[in-house]
């Protein structure tokens, strides 16, 4: 049982585009409170009052204490955000918090968790960071995108208000870089709408009108959970997008039919997952664990003066846990927290029949946890704990692959979709199923070595959606 009663999440603020989030064990409706709760000095919502709550909270509650920059005049920054990068600066110079410090909307981050909820085009987009070209790495269900037939592999040519103005992706670039692309698309909010110039997956070239409106992610989509037959052999296949609470019953109901036909090969793809809730990560390892009840799992760790907080989860018995023989865990450099967590967690148990393939991933073994000033809508997510296997492993700042036995270097295929035996990661991770061969991942921070493309993302993520779901539009 758990002990805490902070609401935690792992989620990610990333300068770069191979960011991502992570979880909570309970993100509630109203969000969580620490105890003792540091208190604003006034009761309004002045940038000098908020600023003083974020600095209270840093100073009781970060992760790093020593690493909290000494000297930092608040009235010196116009906002809350960039007075809390300056305070962790220190962490940021050391590869501990790589922006995962940051302040939110609690309406908005309370709609996400509990329901997905977001407003864009319905589209995870990816860039060539050579060739100056932009492409659809995944098309949303129920959205504006998919309704246009926009699917994975689709590339965007141009973006307009309208079809008089449309701009090349090529000279966006060349001026401005992949910002330069983000501002076209415009702000997240419902009623924005764009033209693009697209060529679809068919190599047909059109222009599509899409208006950018409310949507619910669906965690595990359209493609994502089946059995393939691989020469024979089951091999169960998830396709998680995000660990929210809309999750737990369609992982559920995945393994439920993956136990009931005898599936002990897994193929779990976590691709530009960059996490959620650590309660539904600790559900997924459930679901993992039907020989391992009782075991440790993972345990979250604060700074000393906090240590009255750790807590240790173990894993608990499901009616749809399954005892796998051998996992393959797909993943990129948009691979992030919860689902490093996942991934750590059943290290100590599978050993060398589990192996990470695709990307390394993007190396965010930290937490935080939720401090809301109600009154003014702010939720600070600091940073404030490390999540630990039970091995005690949980430095993997550099991504996994330099932690883990087995790794499988693999493309990203955006030109076969998600569940294709034929698509690169996935043909690979069948690969290593099967024992046949594969070529190891290099080590050291995650990049996307293969083919040079990223998640487009922007530097300062400004939605719950951006932190949690990177590339998304």
């Amino acid at each position: 049982m758990r002990t805490s009663t902070l609401a935690l999440s792992i989620a990610c603020a990333a300068m770069t585009a191979s960011c991502g989030g992570g979880g909570t064990p309970s993100p509630t409706a109203t969000g969580g409170t620490p105890t003792p709760t540091p208190t604003p000095t006034t009761s309004t919502c002045s940038l000098a009052n908020r600023q003083d709550f974020a600095r209270q909270v840093i100073d009781e509650w970060y992760l790093f204490p020593t690493l909290v920059a000494t000297g930092v005049n608040a009235s010196s920054y116009s906002d809350v955000q960039s007075y809390i990068d300056a305070l962790v600066a220190p962490a940021r110079a050391q590869n501990r918090d790589r922006y995962f410090s940051y302040v939110t909307s609690i309406a908005e981050e309370n709609a996400f968790y509990n329901s997905g909820s977001s407003a864009g085009f319905g589209i995870r987009l990816i860039y060539d960071t050579t060739n100056r070209r932009v492409f659809i790495a995944e098309t949303f269900d129920g959205t504006a995108a998919l309704a246009a037939n926009m699917e994975r592999g689709t590339e965007i040519l141009a973006i307009g208000t309208t079809s008089a103005n449309l701009q090349t992706v090529n000279s966006l670039m060349a001026t401005g870089g992949a910002q330069a692309v983000i501002d076209a698309l415009g702000p997240s909010d419902p009623g924005v709408t764009r033209v693009l110039r697209i060529t679809d997956a068919s190599n047909v070239t059109r222009e599509v009108s899409l208006s950018k409106t409310d949507y619910d992610l669906d965690p595990v989509p359209r493609y994502g959970a089946q059995i393939i037959s691989d020469h024979g052999t089951q091999v169960g296949y998830i396709r998680l997008t995000n660990f929210i609470d809309p999750a737990v019953a369609d992982l559920r109901d995945a393994f439920a039919s993956f136990r009931a036909q005898g599936v002990t090969e897994l193929v779990i793809d976590l691709r530009y997952n960059g996490g959620g809730a650590i309660s539904v990560n600790e559900d997924f390892g459930d679901l993992m664990a039907r020989n391992l009840v009782g075991q440790i799992f993972e345990t979250i760790a604060f700074r000393a003066s906090k240590s009255s907080n750790n807590d240790t989860y173990r894993f608990q018995t499901q009616s749809q846990s399954v005892a796998p023989t051998r996992v393959a865990f797909i993943t990129t450099s948009g691979s992030a927290s919860a689902s490093e967590a996942l991934i750590n967690g059943m290290a100590p148990y599978l050993g060398n029949n589990m192996a990470l393939v695709g990307e390394n991933t993007y190396g965010k073994p930290v937490g935080q946890s939720a401090f809301d000033l109600t009154a003014c809508d702010d939720r600070l997510r600091i940073v404030t704990l490390q999540l630990q296997n039970s091995a005690g492993v949980g430095d993997y700042y550099n991504g996994l692959a330099t932690v883990l036995p087995n790794t499988c270097r693999a493309s990203d295929d955006i030109f076969h979709n998600f569940g294709d035996p034929q698509e690169t990661m996935l043909a690979t991770a069948l690969d290593f199923l099967a024992g046949r061969s594969c070529t190891p991942i290099a080590g050291g921070p995650a990049t996307t070595q293969s083919l040079g493309r990223e998640l487009l993302q922007p530097d300062r993520p400004s939605t719950v959606a951006h932190h949690e779901t990177p590339g998304v539009f």
